[in-house]
């Protein structure tokens, strides 16, 4: 089977992991890039070996040669640039958050429905190898029904800046851009329950923090501490129609005594957690009983993610196979999303 040819529509950080997962992978072959820094683009290419760059994406989409996109850039182009690469008759793999609204989803839903291509939502947690030896427990039914879910990713110091702290650009701070990851993993991991309500809190005290000294962060290319209109703290309460709920809270900036990342499931006939490393707790013999997994990697093995990730996707545009993070599971992350926001802001509980 001839290899699937790929273009990387901006190159700024995330992309590395995008373009080094193509590289590594013998069906794939990343034919161009696109940058809005003409220069960020031609170092890309030469360090993977595309033929061409571009600073428009309309130009690259209208290159015959590519099958297929990634999507590494801000989040306020996701739907244009998806939309865009759809209707070009591209397969597209675009980076979480699939867009900024429930508006735009639904607009990229109807138009991947309307095209015989498949668009893959970045959800790079699900692609784990931890979450594929979870979800076999869960279909021999060793946890029995799940009912609860509870995560945190809480930063005490961690507002990147630039971009990220742009709410028109971003579309929101640490919920849109870190919680979508634990809240979209958790509800995979509960079965993909239809949501029934959403309860949420948006706090903007701390701001970007940039006074702090003697303790480093990691920071946007272009990082200005002066610009921040994204939250520091979110929290929520989100319900499910078959009974089942999850509380999340994440984090840019919090008066915390450290960083932490926590994610746990509980179930009728056992638990587990994911973050921050896999264990599994039972009940044998009246007994309760922890259990720790002998594996390569107890926590999240990123590198492993993105090449399972990359990997599918390739699969997938090769065998028409559908994703297990298809557009319908984005449009309704972007539901969850909005009604945390919706709710924050009207301080009642959303229906959905």
């Amino acid at each position: 089977m001839s290899k699937i040819r790929v273009g990387v529509i901006g190159a700024g950080s995330i992309s590395e992991s995008h373009m080094n997962s193509y590289q590594n992978n013998p069906n794939a072959e990343i034919v161009a890039i696109c940058d809005l820094k003409e220069e960020r683009a031609k170092a890309a290419a030469q360090k993977y070996g595309a033929q061409q760059t571009y600073t428009d994406y309309n130009e690259l989409l209208a290159n015959p040669d590519i099958d297929a996109v990634s999507i590494c850039t801000w989040n306020n182009t996701h739907a244009e640039i998806s939309i865009a690469a759809i209707k070009a008759g591209k397969h597209v793999l675009v980076e979480k958050p699939l867009c900024r609204s429930v508006e735009e989803a639904l607009h990229i839903q109807q138009t991947v429905r309307n095209s015989d291509k498949l668009l893959q939502v970045g959800f790079v947690r699900r692609y784990d190898p931890n979450i594929d030896l979870l979800q076999s427990f869960i279909e021999k039914d060793e946890f029995g029904e799940l009912y609860y879910a509870k995560a945190s990713i809480l930063r005490r110091l961690g507002n990147p800046g630039g971009w990220f702290a742009d709410k028109e650009r971003s579309g929101g701070g640490p919920l849109i851009d870190i919680g979508v990851h634990v809240i979209d993993l958790c509800w995979y991991m509960l079965g993909r329950p239809k949501v029934k309500s959403v309860s949420g809190n948006v706090y903007h005290k701390l701001g970007n923090r940039s006074n702090v000294k003697h303790l480093s962060f990691y920071k946007a290319a272009d990082y200005d501490a002066s610009k921040n209109t994204v939250e520091d703290l979110a929290n929520a309460l989100i319900r499910f129609e078959n009974g089942a709920s999850l509380m999340v809270d994440v984090s840019f900036s919090l008066h915390a005594k450290k960083d932490e990342t926590a994610v746990k499931i509980f179930g009728t006939k056992g638990g587990f957690e994911i973050d921050p490393a896999l264990l599994i707790v039972t009940e044998k013999n009246d007994v309760m009983i922890n259990i720790e997994p002998q594996i390569d990697n107890k926590g999240f093995n990123f590198a492993a993610a993105f090449q399972n990730e990359i990997d599918q996707f390739i699969l997938n545009v090769q065998h028409n196979r559908e994703p297990i993070s298809p557009v319908e599971d984005g449009l309704e992350l972007m539901k969850m999303l909005t009604a945390i926001y919706e709710s924050a802001e009207k301080g009642v509980e959303i229906q959905l």
